[in-house]
């Protein structure tokens, strides 16, 4: 559910839509990955951050569990 969420949300903010994958990593907590293009990377995080803060804490307010992490990640990195 946090996956797709996320998706949701990570495509209305990029450019390349279809770039953006998004897998969920079980561990110490929920860990999601997101996929962008490197092109979209500076809008998914935002300035000085505050985008990629602000779907952090969407996430955690969807959560049941608590604390989720998001890495973001260009497409060319994996």
């Amino acid at each position: 559910m946090l996956d797709d969420a996320l998706d949701h949300l990570v495509r209305g903010i990029v450019d390349h839509p279809e770039d953006v994958v998004v897998r969920e990593r079980q561990g110490r907590g929920t860990t999601l990955e997101v996929q962008v293009n490197p092109e979209d990377m500076g809008r998914v995080i935002g300035k000085s951050g505050r985008t990629a803060s602000a779907l952090r804490t969407v996430l955690n307010a969807l959560s049941n569990k608590g604390n989720v992490r998001i890495d973001i990640l260009d497409v060319n990195e994996r």
